[in-house]
C-alpha cells in the first residue's frame, strides 16, 4: 500500500510523555508514508516545538472540544486512514500502526479499528487488572473481533471504541463524522458508524501503553466525567446501592490481590490500600456521574475533572449517510 496514513494527536501541555509518544510514532515500521499531525490547544510547555522536532504539522486550536477537534484533525490531514492517539498513549512497539491498520483489511465495510491499552510499569494492581480484564473480554481467544450490530444498546463490547488508540477510515468519516459532543465522542462515533451499516474492528495486538494513577479527588472527577458521558451517549445509569456496591468492591479487591505475585507484607498492604481506594472512588464517580442530571450545574462543575457544568444527553439520530 502506498496511500498515506495520518497519526493525529490532540495536545495540551503534553510534557515529557508526549516526547515518548512522538518517538514511538516515528519508530513505526510501515510500508506507507506516515503523516504526523498535532492539534495544540495553547500549550506553554514547549509541546508544539517538541512535536515539530519530530516532523509533526501543528494545528493551533483556540477552543478545544473532544469531537470538534478530532473532526478538525480529520479535515486538516491527508491520510486515507487516521490513527488517533492521546498525548500519553505510547505505541507498545514498532508494529503498533501496521497492526492497527490491519483491522481495515478484515472486511470492506470496516470504518473503525482500535486496540487495547497496557498499564504503565508500576501501575496499581487495580488499574492493570481492570485494563487487562476489559480488553481481554473483547477477544478471549486473542483473535481480531468484528462488530456490526446496529441494534446494540448501552455501553459494552459491541459498542465500544476508543480514540486514545483507534483509527478511522476517511471514506466513512466523510459520511459519519464525530459528533461535536463534550465527552465520549468515540462512543458516539461507534454507535453512529454501526447504525450507518459499517463495521468496527478490535485488534488485540495493536496495543499502546496508557494508564492513569490519579489522586483520589482527581480519580473521582475523571470517573464522574466518564460515566456522565456514558449517560449522555447511551442513557446508561450505573446500578448502585450500599450493599451491592460494597460487595462489588470486595470482589474486585479480592481479584486484585489474587493477581499479584508473592510480595512482602508491606508491599501487599500498599496494594491493598490502593485497590480499596481505586474501586471505592470509581464506584462513587460512576454512581454520581451517571446521575449527573440530578445535580446542579455548580455541583457538576465541582465534580468534573474538565470543570464542565453541563449535562447534554444525546437526543438526535446519527448523521445521514
Amino acid at each position: 500500500m502506498s496511500d498515506p496514513v495520518t497519526v493525529a494527536i490532540p495536545v495540551r501541555e503534553g510534557g515529557a510523555l508526549l516526547g515518548e509518544v512522538l518517538a514511538g510514532v516515528r519508530a513505526q515500521q510501515l510500508d506507507r508514508p506516515v503523516e504526523l499531525v498535532v492539534a495544540d490547544s495553547g500549550s506553554v510547555d514547549g509541546s508544539a516545538a517538541n512535536a515539530r522536532s519530530f516532523g509533526a504539522r501543528i494545528i493551533k486550536v483556540e477552543r478545544f472540544s473532544h469531537g470538534g477537534t478530532r473532526n478538525l484533525l480529520m479535515e486538516r490531514s491527508s491520510g486515507t486512514h487516521v490513527a488517533f492517539l492521546t498525548q500519553d498513549a505510547i505505541p507498545a512497539d514498532e508494529h503498533w500502526l501496521a497492526r492497527l491498520l490491519s483491522g481495515f483489511e478484515l472486511a470492506d465495510d470496516v470504518a473503525l479499528a482500535f486496540g487495547p491499552y497496557h498499564a504503565r510499569a508500576g501501575a496499581p494492581a487495580a488499574v492493570a487488572r481492570e485494563l487487562e480484564s476489559w480488553f481481554g473480554s473483547l477477544s478471549p481467544d486473542g483473535a481480531p473481533r468484528l462488530d456490526r450490530d446496529a441494534r446494540a444498546l448501552g455501553p459494552g463490547a459491541a459498542t465500544f471504541f476508543t480514540d486514545a488508540n483507534g483509527a478511522v477510515a476517511r471514506w466513512a468519516w466523510q459520511r459519519v463524522p464525530f459528533r461535536t459532543v463534550p465527552y465520549a465522542e468515540d462512543q458516539a462515533l461507534a454507535i453512529d458508524m454501526l447504525r450507518a451499516g459499517y463495521a468496527k474492528a478490535f485488534v488485540p495486538e495493536a496495543a499502546v501503553v496508557h494508564s492513569h494513577e490519579y489522586p483520589a479527588i482527581a480519580q473521582f472527577r475523571r470517573s464522574f466525567d466518564e460515566w456522565r458521558g456514558l449517560r449522555e451517549v447511551h442513557g446508561w445509569i450505573e446500578p448502585s446501592g450500599p450493599v451491592r456496591t460494597l460487595l462489588e468492591i470486595q470482589s474486585e479487591v479480592r481479584k486484585d490481590l489474587a493477581s499479584l505475585p508473592a510480595l512482602p507484607p508491606a508491599a501487599l498492604g500498599r496494594e491493598l490500600v490502593r485497590s480499596v481506594r481505586h474501586w471505592t472512588v470509581r464506584a462513587a464517580g460512576a454512581a454520581s456521574g451517571s446521575r449527573a442530571d440530578r445535580l446542579s450545574p455548580r455541583v457538576r462543575r465541582w465534580c468534573s475533572l474538565e470543570r464542565r457544568a453541563s449535562f447534554e444527553p444525546s437526543d438526535h439520530p446519527p448523521p445521514p449517510v
